[in-house]
């Protein structure tokens, strides 16, 4: 398996193990697609998303609700 990205572990090293362990599936999909990083949506609130995403770089995060 090949290893996250240091932003990755970043990420979610800051989150609960809880937290760590509902989103780590999509940063394993980014990089085993090797080709895009993730978006989180809805950060700050209680209701988290991750997803996947073409418009940020593979290996960067991008927090916020709705890209344009």
């Amino acid at each position: 398996m090949k290893a996250l990205p240091e932003a990755y572990e970043l990420y979610l090293a800051g989150l609960s193990a809880a937290e760590a362990d509902a989103i780590r599936p999509v940063f394993l999909e980014s990089v085993a697609e090797g080709d895009h990083g993730i978006l989180i949506r809805g950060a700050g609130s209680h209701h988290v998303q991750a997803m996947v995403d073409q418009r940020v770089p593979f290996g960067e995060i991008h927090e916020g609700y709705i890209w344009d």
